[in-house]
């Protein structure tokens, strides 16, 4: 369960993500492929498209742009991966925490309660001191 607090941050935190995903070069790279394959299919027809030696020809080449856009961005690539890694990590550490604690409750509320020990009040009379 989220707490009220993670509720707060949450909008915040997956905008603030977003735009930084968008800035990266990654993204505008596939952006850019995905809108240079729509255009590619647009102005040279289906038809080239399904020839296996183009096909080969293409994803030859998007293997070297994709390699070495890996290469020239790899240590932006570790540091986001490294951060998305910790933020999972992060993230299961607080659910089992979370999971604890509904474990912990859920416990007392099945345990039987103990008995009070209430003083029961007996009709011995006191003797005054001497």
């Amino acid at each position: 369960m989220m707490t009220e607090e993670m509720m707060k941050k949450m909008p915040h935190m997956m905008s603030k993500t977003a735009e930084h995903v968008m800035k990266t070069p990654i993204a505008q790279g596939a952006m850019m492929a995905a809108s240079g394959f729509a255009a590619g299919r647009g102005l040279l027809g289906a038809s080239l498209l399904r020839n296996p030696l183009t096909l080969l020809v293409g994803g030859l080449a998007a293997g070297v742009a994709a390699g070495f856009l890996a290469h020239k961005y790899q240590k932006e690539i570790i540091e986001g991966l490294s951060k998305a890694t910790g933020m999972g990590k992060d993230f299961a550490l607080n659910q089992k925490e979370n999971l604890s604690d509904l474990m912990a409750e859920a416990e007392e509320k099945i345990s039987p309660k103990p008995a009070s020990t209430a003083v029961t009040a007996t009709s011995t009379p006191e003797t005054p001191a001497a």
